[in-house]
């Protein structure tokens, strides 16, 4: 099939039973943090693809990818039992306009996701960009359960920007040191998560990026409105950016 080409998988990383990244050589061409790709197998003769978020920054490599396994999904879980030498598929042009350049400037840049969903932004700040645009950057990891807070190692040292960096974990199944209980959008209702980082959440001050769980995109932005915020579209620029991550 035309676009497809082969990757080597070079590492394969289990962090909890459901939770996987993969880490594969392939020659795709450049992309912007917060693209993705489709990672494919085949299967009983078919091609099985799937669309994942690239999680490293354009400049470094192998490509990393974050996943959870779906009961009985035909893919997820073929791709969590590869082993470094294993091949899979990958498109070679990146996809998706969920990045920064499609962004307003605004002062305070808040990047909210759920589970896997994080690995968009840990593309992101990564690079110079976040950090020359925007005065502070706020991201928040929403997880049902502490050990889901994974690549700890990459979010602690984004705090060698100092005060410019804040980090917001969010556990909602159990209760965590550090950690917020309960869901997104009704900490930010209540102000709690404005609190917690000491910076406003408005439309004069902040450009809103939400990625993962259909139902916290679809809450946070709801609750965004009703601050007076709105979608961000190419035509009429806003305040408010969107990704489904199923």
């Amino acid at each position: 099939m035309a676009g497809w080409l082969q990757g080597n998988v070079v590492e394969r990383k289990r962090w909890t039973a459901r939770l996987f990244s993969l880490r594969v050589d392939a020659p795709v061409d450049p992309f912007e943090p917060g693209q993705f790709n489709r990672l494919a197998l085949d299967i009983d003769g078919e091609r099985v693809g799937r669309p994942y978020s690239y999680v490293n920054p354009p400049q470094e490599t192998p490509l990393d990818f974050y996943f959870n396994t779906v009961p009985d999904g035909p893919l997820s879980n073929r791709l969590a039992a590869l082993e470094p030498g294993d091949t899979v598929q990958l498109m070679s042009k990146p996809q998706g306009f969920f990045t920064l350049s499609e962004l307003p400037d605004a002062d305070i840049l808040w990047l909210m996701a759920t589970g896997t969903a994080i690995g968009p932004y840990l593309s992101m700040l990564r690079t110079d960009t976040p950090w020359k645009r925007f005065k502070r950057v706020v991201l928040v990891h929403a997880v049902r359960t502490a050990d889901e807070l994974t690549y700890r190692d990459v979010i602690e040292g984004f705090r060698d920007h100092g005060r410019q960096f804040s980090f917001v974990p969010f556990v909602s199944r159990e209760a965590h040191p550090g950690a917020l209980p309960g869901r997104v959008p009704a900490a930010i209702r209540d102000e709690s998560l404005e609190r917690r980082v000491d910076l406003p959440l408005s439309p004069d001050t902040s450009q809103v990026m939400l990625c993962g769980n259909p139902e916290m995109v679809r809450d946070a932005t709801e609750v965004l409105k009703e601050r007076g915020m709105r979608k961000n579209r190419r035509r009429t620029p806003g305040h408010i950016t969107t990704e489904h991550y199923w």
